[in-house]
This record gives structure tokens, C-alpha cells and sequence, in this order.
């Protein structure tokens, strides 16, 4: 499945509903949703984007998922099974993430808290430093736990698994993301 540019454009700024399974043990938080994944329906759906092969490495799922042409019911099943949810920081889909404005970022910061609130998961994982300190208001923020402002829900930073990170290789995503679901309880300890 592919699609054309003007295709994947008459895609932005549309939103993509977040992935909430009960429980909520992992609530992984994307930046935005690309025109890919807002065309799909299915979160980090481009090709060449790591998140699926990032879990898959860590032994968070069993297969590798391909979220390219949407999700396969399997595919929700090893996410909902395991009480892992997606979300964004911002609902709005672009072609990319710096299209978003400042205020954006930080209204999205409150719409995550509002979310967490509610759902109250184990974990919480941004995935994005540069989003992250600007939605958050913590510049000098750094990847790795961070002090949660929800109780009872620990709150981490990782890096973004998009393709166009070029900051962070397959085998750090997955083993920050396999950090952060051990302790969400989604990997026993000492896995991997």
C-alpha cells in the first residue's frame, strides 16, 4: 500500500484516536501523528518508522508488527494483551513534527495530563526529547526517568523512533523502550 503525496496531504490535521486499552499498564506518547499514520488509522505507521521494530527488538511484542497498511487484529492484540496504549502529545497530523507551533505543544501537554489523569497508567513514555521539553516547560530535560506530576504513574523520556532521528539507532530504542516497560510491569525484570 502506498500512497501519493496529495493523498497523504488531504490527510493533514486530521487526529487519530488513541489507543486505550483496559488496564493501562504503558501509555507510549508520540509527538504528533504523520499524514501517514492519520491515513491508516494505525500509530507509527510510516515505513522506516522504529517504533514496531524498536518493541519487537526488546521483546515487548512477539512478531513484528507492520502498521503500514493499518493494524491487523493480531497487532492490537499483542498491544492491548500486554495493556499498552498510544497516544500523542498533539492530536493534529502533520508531515512533520516541527510544524507544530510552541503553543500547540504545551495545550498538548495538557491534554496528556488530563488523559493520564483519567486513564492512570503504571507508565508513562514520551518519546521525544526536543517535543518533550517544550511541551513541558523543562528545557534542560534529558532522556530517562523524569519527575511525574501524576501519582502513582512513573514518567519517562525516550527517543523519538522516527526514521528521521538520526540521533538514535535501533538498538537504543529498544533498549530505552524495553527500560521503560519493565517498569511498567510489561517485561519482567531482567528481561533483555
Amino acid at each position: 500500500m502506498g500512497f501519493t503525496r496529495a493523498e497523504l496531504d488531504s490527510y493533514r490535521d486530521r487526529t487519530v484516536p488513541d489507543l486505550l486499552p483496559r488496564p493501562l499498564r504503558l501509555l507510549f506518547v508520540g509527538i504528533n501523528p504523520g499524514l501517514w499514520t492519520a491515513a491508516t488509522g494505525a500509530h507509527f505507521a510510516r515505513p522506516g518508522n522504529r517504533f514496531y521494530p524498536a518493541l519487537h527488538r526488546a521483546g515487548i511484542t512477539d512478531t513484528l508488527i507492520d502498521a503500514a497498511r493499518g493494524y491487523e487484529d493480531s497487532d492490537l492484540a499483542q498491544l492491548t494483551g500486554r495493556g499498552i496504549g498510544i497516544s500523542n502529545v498533539c492530536p493534529r497530523a502533520t508531515a512533520r513534527a516541527d510544524e507544530l507551533t510552541r503553543e500547540e505543544l504545551r495545550e498538548g501537554a495538557q491534554r496528556l495530563d488530563r488523559l493520564v489523569r483519567r486513564e492512570r497508567p503504571a507508565v508513562v513514555a514520551v518519546l521525544g526529547i526536543t517535543a518533550y521539553r517544550a511541551a513541558f516547560d523543562r528545557p534542560k530535560a534529558t532522556t530517562g526517568p523524569q519527575e511525574s506530576p501524576w501519582p502513582d504513574t512513573q514518567l519517562f523520556v525516550a527517543p523519538n523512533p522516527s526514521g528521521l532521528n538520526a540521533h538514535s539507532s535501533l538498538d537504543d530504542l529498544a533498549a530505552a523502550y524495553g527500560e521503560i516497560a519493565r517498569a511498567a510491569g510489561v517485561l519482567p525484570p531482567g528481561a533483555r
